[in-house]
């Protein structure tokens, strides 16, 4: 089945560069130039992944990806953002609030396209039989791509899916920050290893949400983290 991208920016040259390479590689894209048109997209049409510039006039970025993960229906979609502002704090800021990847402006639209495939790919996962990893009231369906805790549905973007994955595939072992982007992310990452923190930040608040689950994920300070002891794994499909 064709996978569909929504491709966001005001500068109408870089949609129709993005949108070139991505439908020679065989995905239908869709287009808007502001965030308004773009969050009513969203909501018809449900896109695969998008690709969201950061700085539009009006409704941003950051106010896009806000409204995205605040709305059941549409927070576990993909956020790729394009930004040309190279601040530390500002790519920071992006992954906080739940975008799974950035591009820098001007960026190498081939390297855009692989971007899009390895994002995806963490959506679909692996063809692998189905496993149930489950850490005290943390139960992770790899098969389902689901999490609960103390039988609550935990909603978490492919990023956050994949890191928690990572750090249960190997318990009570410490994993480097690019340990995680490896393992977790299944892919070379060019951005600062530091932008897993805001990622482990926003697992561990969407855990203790619904349930006492935060601390599950420890801090190994001068390495990286680790899950905690009381790990369990049991195969089966029932999550």
């Amino acid at each position: 089945m064709t996978r569909r991208i929504l491709v966001v920016d005001d500068d109408r040259e870089i949609v129709r560069l993005a949108r070139t390479y991505l439908e020679q590689s065989d995905y239908e894209v869709l287009t808007a130039y502001d965030g308004e048109t773009a969050l009513h997209i969203l909501r018809r049409e449900r896109p695969d992944l998008v690709l969201l510039d950061l700085m539009m006039p009006g409704r941003n970025g950051w106010d896009v990806t806000r409204v995205v993960r605040g709305d059941a229906a549409l927070a576990a979609m993909p956020i790729i953002m394009l930004t040309a502002r190279v601040e530390d704090h500002d790519r920071i800021v992006g992954l906080e609030l739940g975008a799974d990847d950035y591009v820098t402006k001007p960026f190498n639209p081939r390297e855009v396209v692989a971007r899009v495939r390895a994002v995806l790919r963490r959506v679909q996962g692996e063809s692998l039989p189905p496993k149930v990893i489950q850490v005290g009231e943390v139960i992770l369906d790899l098969d389902a791509h689901r999490v609960k805790v103390a039988g609550q549905p935990v909603h978490l973007t492919p990023t956050e899916f994949a890191l928690l994955r990572a750090l249960a595939e190997y318990p009570g072992r410490a994993l480097t920050r690019l340990e995680l982007i490896e393992e977790g992310l299944g892919y070379s990452y060019e951005g600062l290893e530091r932008t897993v923190d805001s990622h482990v930040k926003n697992l561990r608040r969407k855990l203790d949400e619904v349930g006492e689950a935060a601390h599950l994920i420890e801090t190994v300070f001068g390495v990286g983290y680790r899950l905690a002891a009381g790990y369990q794994l049991a195969a089966g499909d029932n999550a």
